[in-house]
C-alpha cells in the first residue's frame, strides 16, 4: 500500500479480551498492519479529529474503517457515531458497529446517524474471528471510498 504509516483500521473497544480477539482475528488474516487502538470514546475522537494526544496527525489520514463499540466510557460509541458522520471531513469514513446490544432503538439509532454496518458480536471465537476477518477483507481491499479534497 502506498500510505504505508497510514491507520488502516481504528478499533473503538474498552474491554481488553475483545480488543485481543479483534486483534488475533485480523492478524490472522493479514490485515493487522495499521490499526490503532482507542479505549474510550474520548481518545476515539481526540484520534480521529487530531486533537488532544493526537495533536500532530494530519485529520485528511483517516482511518479505512472505523469497528466502533457503543457501550463505552467517557463518550459512548453513538455520540462518536454522531461527531464522525455529521462533520464533512469524517463522514465518509465507513463505521462499522462491532456491538454486544442487540437492542433494537441501538440498531435503529445507529442506521439513522449512518452507519455503515452494525453487527452484534458473537461471543465463540471462531465466529468472531470470522467476522472480523470479513469485515477486514470487505472493508480494506473491496470497499472503494470516495476520495477525499484535502
Amino acid at each position: 500500500m502506498s500510505e504505508s504509516n497510514a491507520v488502516e483500521i481504528l478499533l473503538v473497544e474498552d474491554t481488553p479480551e475483545d480488543v485481543e480477539l479483534a486483534l488475533r482475528a485480523l492478524r490472522r488474516a493479514n490485515l493487522a498492519n495499521h490499526i490503532q487502538i482507542a479505549r474510550d470514546g474520548a481518545e476515539a475522537l481526540e484520534f480521529i479529529f487530531a486533537e488532544g494526544a493526537h495533536k500532530g496527525r494530519k485529520i485528511e489520514n483517516t482511518p479505512k474503517v472505523i469497528l466502533l463499540d457503543l457501550k463505552l466510557p467517557k463518550v459512548d460509541g453513538m455520540e462518536v457515531l454522531r461527531r464522525v458522520k455529521s462533520d464533512p471531513r469524517t463522514k465518509a469514513i465507513p463505521v462499522v458497529v462491532l456491538t454486544s446490544s442487540k437492542e433494537q432503538k441501538d440498531v435503529v439509532e445507529s442506521y439513522k446517524l449512518g452507519v455503515n454496518s452494525y453487527i452484534v458480536k458473537p461471543v465463540n471465537f471462531e465466529r468472531f474471528a470470522a467476522a472480523v476477518q470479513e469485515l477486514g477483507m470487505y472493508w480494506l481491499l473491496l470497499n472503494q471510498p470516495p476520495k477525499l479534497d484535502g
